[in-house]
């Protein structure tokens, strides 16, 4: 078995039910963990929505102690961003996701567990940042990432590389298995992180 097997847990969903709660399992995961291990050393992002008037206008990038930049609106207005990469209709800033998530993804040595929500088209336009995960893999560190659900025929070779990665294993989240998942995952973590 490769470096990193058995420590690479991602969770995914269909496109279709989106806002079925991948990185609400993932905080709720965390939490169980962080309860039942409170010296447990933690490094990551997840990602939120940013919402004006009950519509979603944007995503953030928020770090685990909480320090927040954008990562995607539609509002994006600036004289630059009209140069950024689009994802449907939202325009990615990815300096802003780069400056805050990629000092977020340094392997070191004291690091107990990495979350990273999430592995996507938004987050791959940064060339530094698949890498950065590669090298977590590698450092056999425990991940835990939220990845999105293949659409067919147009798999992302990135999350393909991920999703086939010798020590991953796969959670699919729909809206009947969420507590089942958290607590599958929770024991599975708490086993990977206490053999790290």
């Amino acid at each position: 078995m490769a470096a990193g097997a058995g420590k690479c847990f991602l969770v995914t969903g269909p496109p279709v039910s989106e806002g079925v709660g991948k990185t609400t399992l993932i905080m709720r995961v965390l939490e169980s963990l962080k309860a039942s291990n409170p010296s447990l050393k933690v490094q990551g992002f997840y990602t939120g929505e940013i919402r004006q008037g009950g519509q979603r206008v944007g995503f953030e990038v928020v770090t685990l102690d909480d320090r927040r930049a954008p990562l995607a609106s539609i509002n994006a207005s600036s004289p630059e961003s009209y140069r950024w990469p689009t994802v449907g209709r939202y325009k990615v800033d990815v300096a802003s996701f780069e400056a805050i998530a990629l000092p977020e993804l340094q392997v070191r040595a004291d690091t107990d567990l990495f979350v990273i929500d999430e592995v996507g088209k938004m987050e791959l336009f940064s060339s530094s940042f698949f890498p950065a995960v590669l090298r977590i893999l590698e450092s056999n560190i425990p991940v835990l990432a939220s990845i999105p659900a293949p659409k067919p025929g147009r798999d992302i070779p990135a999350v393909a590389r991920l999703r086939n990665h010798p020590g991953a294993t796969i959670f699919t989240l729909s809206p009947g298995n969420r507590d089942s998942l958290k607590d599958n995952i929770y024991y599975q973590l708490t086993d990977a992180v206490s053999k790290h």
